[in-house]
């Protein structure tokens, strides 16, 4: 199993039209899991999504390949790890705005397998107080970085 420590993730780009390949075959399934997560999250766990509660489903699921601002891609034995930033474009850009999501491909040759979604970033942190914070919607200024949830 690929981890952070495994592999290399490179800088964070513009993403390039392979890139945009793998967004466009996980889109679909992006926009699934979104709304489910965001649906589940709201029975225990509002707060995971508090930033776009006020959105109705096809608002935040409205974004599109225009709207993948950045990615970071990781090689390994077994594929292409790829994580994106997107912007939700319903939300203004100054506050919360973006997910981050990761996905996989085993390459671009003609043989290769679909790209598959791996996982939408959720965020649980401590807070100093020793309370916890949870998010899934992040800011323009926070980095995307290697995750597994």
């Amino acid at each position: 199993m690929a981890t952070a420590e495994t592999v290399d993730l490179g800088e964070a780009h513009p993403p390039k039209e392979e890139s945009l390949k793998v967004f466009n075959e996980v889109l679909p399934e992006l926009k699934k899991t979104l709304l489910h997560l965001k649906h589940t999250y709201q029975k225990h766990e509002p707060e995971y999504f508090a930033a776009v509660q006020h959105l109705p489903d096809s608002d935040l699921t409205s974004f599109g390949a225009s709207d993948l601002e950045q990615v970071r891609v990781a090689v390994s034995a077994y594929g292409i790890h790829l994580f994106g930033k997107v912007r939700i474009p319903a939300m203004p850009d100054s506050g919360p705005a973006y997910i981050h999501f990761r996905a996989y491909t085993t390459g671009d040759n003609d043989d290769a397998d679909p790209a598959k979604l791996h996982s939408i970033h959720t965020e649980e942190r401590e807070e100093p107080d020793g309370g916890k914070a949870y998010r899934a919607i992040f800011t323009k200024d926070d980095p995307l970085e290697w995750f597994d949830t």
